[in-house]
């Protein structure tokens, strides 16, 4: 019986990629005959925890090149893709393909991704100036924050208090009970158990709105 195909296993980011890469490592670095790689796959196809698999996991270089000697940075088609590329696997914002073109330089006069263009030179600007990236204690690296921008001239912020008949109730048992069985999920810390997150957080906020909505109205009818 053959071997899968890692790339195909890669760009579908199928359940069979990572137990087929722990039976054999050396897959994990493997390239097509045009020097396509699994990183490169997974960036193109935004598989975010792939990425970080792929380097922590099994040690690919962050900057192995394909034929055209472009990084998976030359691919990324969103800005996510490119920060985890860049911050967090340390991807070569100033590599250069063959000819002579950077990520940022390539991406840019193709016209399809400029907001990785910017981006990118965002880092290189960054780079430039002489700040480093930050480390965090998880291990994920990220550019210095810069201060918040100020508020358009027609948007306020009202801070307030609230009293202690304004406090919501206790969590409906409903919502408890799927929060947990999310958390229960082998899938929850990658994107399709944080995406039902998001989404399940999305819904119990608009619910909080409506209540306060309608105990202002209620208030007003007194």
């Amino acid at each position: 019986m053959s071997e899968p195909n890692a790339f195909i296993l890669a760009s579908d980011y199928s359940p069979q990629l990572i137990p087929l890469l722990r039976s054999n490592p050396s897959v994990a670095s493997s390239q097509d005959e045009h020097g396509y790689s699994l990183l490169h796959a997974a960036a193109s196809y935004n598989h975010h925890d792939l990425l970080r698999t792929l380097v922590r996991e099994f040690h690919v270089d962050p900057n192995i090149k394909d034929e055209d000697g472009e990084s998976s940075l030359f691919v990324a088609e969103t800005v996510e893709t490119a920060r985890i590329l860049v911050e967090e696997i340390n991807c070569d914002v100033s590599l250069k393909n063959h000819e002579g073109s950077t990520a940022e330089e390539k991406i840019r006069s193709e016209g399809e991704f400029v907001t990785i263009a910017d981006y990118l030179k965002t880092v290189r600007s960054t780079v430039a100036n002489g700040d480093s990236p930050t480390a965090r204690p998880d291990g994920d690296v990220r550019q210095e924050e810069e201060p918040l921008p100020p508020l358009p001239p027609n948007v306020t912020v009202n801070m307030g208090t609230t009293t202690e008949d304004e406090l919501p109730e206790e969590p409906d048992p409903a919502i408890r009970a799927r929060i947990e069985e999310l958390a229960s999920r082998d899938d929850f810390e990658g994107e399709e158990g944080q995406k039902q997150l998001r989404e399940l957080i999305t819904e119990v906020v608009r619910g909080v709105e409506r209540d306060v909505e309608g105990r202002d109205v209620r208030r007003r009818l007194e």
